[in-house]
This record gives structure tokens, sequence and C-alpha cells, in this order.
């Protein structure tokens, strides 16, 4: 079934007024005008519903045991909002001038209440101001409306991914009870990235809220609702961003219409104008693409662009909506309403960003989940498409603060042992698919590939993928928070990226990949947990990889040792690292900014 989605410009429209139309089914036959039916060739065999190919068998690491615990890397910290001077070892290159800006939880805890989930933990900015060689540190708890009515009632009062907030002690019985009938509202604790809008820096999660930041200071300033500008109920907290400027994300809405993926798009300003309120006025939704079943959505995390196309990818992890509008009254808190379903496929929607058309053709694979991509590019008629894919979508729900604070033992390695690994996949979508594409040929003529893709009889295009590794990599534990040369590479093909290595239950190790060759090397000690790499080209740079790759290096083994790493892009030698006396929680994401 083809779905044609009219761009919509869409401003606080409601989601019924989406204009979206179910297209002319196309099976791939041709039809005559007049004249009978012509009569299949006895003699010719029905091409088969199946797929003739099949993806790659699935690589799992290795099994563990005498893991050590990471209860530190998951405790509540003090912030420390004035910058601090640190002690610099080796050297930091003196081109570096600019912040190394990072979020994550950094509070689990209000009075007697405890968070559940790590990701419900309250955000906490922290910023390595980098000139001249020398490093400071300061960090911030973000003050969003979450946090600041928390800290007044010294308990949990606002509900997050994975911790319901329960009825209020001092009321009556009565009034207790009758608050479980009210849907909770929606957390600005924006903890899980740093993003930018129109030359504004904001910190972002996956509810409709953000909140803007001045990346100096790191101090709180304007609450953003997404849905006083466009109608969308969330949007991600991994936008794209085009070379001129035009950021690109993923929301969703739903209404009497159904559920919907939103394209969004928002455009630079024409000058750039010094501001305290947020501006987002000029989003727009690109495209709206239908969920695959309205009562079970699928969850994203994040979605891949090449130059000219967005693609969502509708994975089998999907959300009941019916127990998200009753999880109050059951008791039950978000992440309960998130299963993973593996006899579905996974979809891939390609929207042209030119015109804000969805694909004619279907493009689907086998159950796989992806929290983040690497990179997408088009070549010679084909959509290339690097991701980190797992094969069990369960793996979210599993990160409690329980969990990672288990003590070391046959406890903590079996729940380790029984997290998926990921890896890294290549997908490649055939653009010039047509009525006249041949059936079970593959379609992928990419030399520089093993990934392959084949028309099915009923048009649609059945996706295998390459794994983008060698053995070596499974050794590591697999791979996440993957980073690239984005400046310059994004969107276009490329050699390198970079991420983390996975052989404890948070990163253990930094890695470089490079695709053409898959050699891997690493940067790995025991007892210091790496944060997501972000890579920072230099100033003359001629290769892809001339730069430095920044981490933030955090132990359970001492107290206040924490440091900023800051690693050769080329040789993966240490350079330089900046040891500051404060403990950071393990986080999730950061950017460079040159300019803040």
């Amino acid at each position: 079934m083809e779905f044609k989605c009219q761009p919509t410009n869409l401003t606080r429209r409601g989601v019924a007024d989406i204009s979206c139309e179910i297209g002319e089914l196309h099976t791939g036959q041709h039809r005559v005008a007049q004249g009978p039916e012509p009569q299949p060739d006895p003699a010719m065999p029905k091409p088969s519903a199946e797929p003739t190919i099949s993806p790659p068998a699935p690589r799992t690491r290795p099994d563990v045991s005498g893991l050590e615990s990471i209860r530190p890397l998951v405790s509540t910290v003090e912030e420390t909002p004035e910058p601090i001077g640190t002690v610099v070892k080796g050297t930091i290159p003196p081109w570096i001038h600019g912040s190394f800006l990072r979020n994550g939880p950094g509070k689990f805890e209000f009075g007697e209440n405890s968070y559940t989930h790590w990701f419900d933990g309250m955000a906490m900015m922290h910023r390595f101001c980098i000139k001249d060689g020398e490093v400071t540190y300061c960090s911030r708890f973000l003050r969003s409306d979450s946090y600041v009515k928390n800290s007044e009632k010294n308990r949990i009062v606002v509900s997050e991914f994975g911790t319901l907030a329960m009825p209020d002690p001092c009321k009556n019985i009565f009034a207790r009870f009758f608050s479980r009938f009210q849907i909770p509202k929606t957390t600005d604790n924006a903890s899980v990235n740093f993003v930018k809008y129109k030359g504004d820096y904001y910190v972002s999660t996956e509810t409709n809220f953000m909140r803007m930041i001045d990346p100096q200071t790191l101090e709180t300033k304007d609450k953003v609702d997404w849905s006083k500008f466009i109608a969308v109920n969330a949007a991600t907290a991994h936008p794209h961003y085009d070379r001129d400027g035009t950021t690109y994300n993923m929301g969703n809405s739903y209404g009497k219409g159904g559920f919907f993926y939103n394209i969004i798009r928002v455009p630079l300003p024409k000058e750039k104008v010094e501001r305290d309120e947020a501006d987002l006025t000029g989003a727009e939704i690109l495209c709206s693409i239908p969920a695959s079943d309205s009562r079970r959505p699928s969850y994203y995390h994040s979605f891949a662009m090449s130059e000219n196309y967005a693609v969502f990818i509708e994975q089998p992890i999907k959300l009941d909506l019916l127990k998200f509008m009753l999880y109050r009254i059951q008791g039950k808190s978000f992440h309960k309403v998130m299963s993973w379903d593996p006899s579905l496929e996974t979809i891939f929607h390609v929207v042209d960003k030119r015109t804000g058309q969805n694909s004619k053709v279907t493009y689907y694979g086998k159950a796989m989940f992806t929290l983040h991509q690497i990179n997408a590019f088009e070549d010679n008629g084909h959509l290339v498409m690097d991701m980190c894919c797992g094969d069990d979508g369960n793996v979210i729900g599993d990160f409690t603060v329980e969990n990672l604070r288990r003590a070391s033992g046959e406890e903590l390695d079996k729940f380790y042992n029984g997290l998926c690994t990921n890896l890294p996949r290549r997908y490649v979508l055939p653009l010039n698919v047509n009525e006249q594409t041949p059936v079970h040929e593959n379609l992928v003529t990419l030399p520089f590939c093993s990934a392959k893709a084949e028309k099915m009889p009923d048009g649609r295009v059945f996706c295998v993928h390459e794994n983008l590794y060698d053995d070596d990599l499974v050794e590591f534990g697999g791979l996440e928070f993957p980073a690239i040369n984005y400046n310059n590479y994004n969107t276009r093909k490329y050699r390198y990226y970079y991420g983390c290595g996975f052989g404890h239950v948070f990163s253990d190790s930094l890695l470089k990949m490079d695709v053409e060759t898959k050699e891997l090397k690493s940067w790995r000690y025991p007892g210091l947990y790496p944060s997501e790499p972000v890579f920072v080209p230099s100033p003359d740079a001629t290769d892809e990889d001339d730069g430095v790759v920044m981490s933030v290096i955090i132990t359970p083994r001492e107290e206040k040792s924490t440091f900023l790493l800051v690693l050769d892009a080329k040789t993966f030698k240490e350079l330089g690292r900046a040891e500051v006396p404060v403990n950071i929680p393990y986080g999730t994401h950061g950017v460079f900014s040159d300019s803040a």
C-alpha cells in the first residue's frame, strides 16, 4: 500500500488536518485496457513470496565474569557552578578553542524517593572550556520545572520514563485515589543531549519540551514547547544539520486521524539575533508518515539523513497506547508500556527532503532495533545507511538503577551477559526501483559493500545488511555511541567512525574503525570508563581523520579522579588529559562548540 504524504505547513492545527491519502496499490503486474486478462504461462514458476537473500548470522560477544561494580557511576553528585582549573598532563593542542558540552543524569533521589531507571535522573550539564592548551570545568543541574518542583517538595512529584510519581501523602485517601486517574504532566527533564536550533543551544530529551541554555554559564533559560510551534507531541534529542544551517528532526503526533511520525524542518534565520527567549518560528512538518499500527506505534530514538533524504526506521519496539493511557491507574511507569516484537519487520521510510514526499517503494528488513545512526549518504542510485543495531529491543528497559548498582559478582555478570550486543551495520536501499525492476535479483551494485536488496513479488524491497566490523570488535563487547567527522562528512561518503566499546554494562573503551579495511584501533585501560567520543577537526585538516577525539573519563575505583581525554584521531594515541577533582556520573551525549 503506497502512502502519499503531502508536505504540510502545520502550525498549531490538530492531527486530523494532516493531509495524507492512501494511493493506488501497485502489484507490479501489467494491466491491459481491453480484452481478457492474460493467463500466466503454466511452464513459468511463480515467484516466491519469501526472500532469496538472508542477513549474516548474528554475532554476540563472549560471556564474561568478574565484572567490577560501577555503582559510583550511577550516584548523585554535587554541581560545580563556578569554573575551576584542571591539571593538564601531556599536551592539549593550542588550536582547540571552544567548549566540550556534556549532558546526562546527575541526581537520583529526592528525600526518601529514588528513581527507578537510569534515564530518570535529573539532568546535569557539564562544560570543559578549552583555550590555549588550558582547560576549566563547571557543571550545573538543569533548573527544569521537574527539578524545581521535586526540590520544593523534597520528593519525586513529576513522573519520568521509568518512575511514577506517587500521590501526595498529605492528601486524604479519596484525593490520593482519584489522583491516579489524572494523566501525569510531561517532564521537561532534558537529560539526553545538547542540540542547536537557529544558532541557539538547548538541552533536549524525548518529550515535547526543551530548555534553552547559556552554553558559557550553563544557566537554564527559556522553556520550549514544540507543540506551540508545530503539531507534534514529542521530538527526538538527535536532530541532524544541513550545511546551510537547516535543522531536521523527528516528532510524533496522534489524534482522531491516527498516529503519525513527522519529519520536522527548522530553517536558519537570515540574521542572528541575541535573545533570551526561544524562537522556533518557521518550523514546519515536512512529511507525516502514518504508523503501520496506530494502536502500537514504534519507539524511536533517532533517524538517518543523507543529502537529499531523511529515513525514519520503524522498528519492532512497540508502545501500547491503551496501556499508556491507563498506566497511571495501573501504577506502571512509561517504560512498562514498551515491548519488543521480533515477529515484526523493520520498515525504512524514505522521505525526499526537497519535496516532502514519502517514497512509493516500501523498504523493509528483518526485526532489529537501533538507537544511533553513524552516517548516511547517496552513491550511484543507492542510499547507504550505517547504524548501530541489535537483535533484542528489550535492552532499553533493562537499565534500571537497581541493575546498574549491583555489586560485583554473579548477578552483575548475569545482567551484563544477558544484554544485547550492539554492532555496526550497513543497509543499502536501491533508489531506482519501479514496476519494471525484476524480482528476486540483488539490486545493490556498489562494488565496495556486500549489503543486498531484492524486489519482492508484492513490489516491496527486502534489505539485508553488511557487517561493518571484523571479529576483533566483538571482543570489545560491541560498539555504541558512534561519531564521525560530522562537520565535513555528514551525509557524504566517509571512511572512519568512532565509538565506545562495551566490555562492561557501561562503555570501557574508545574505538576507531576504518570502514574500508575494517581495521580497528582502540584506547582501553582497566577501571576507566569513557563517554561518547566527539571528533573535532583540526583547522588545517587535509585528511578525514585530521583532528582530535575527546571523551570524559570516569572511574568507580577512586573518588574525584575524572579527566578530559584528548586523542590524536589519526593515530588514536593520547595527546593529553585535563584532570579535574570532581565526580561525574556516567552520561549520555554531548557536543563541541567552537563558539561557546
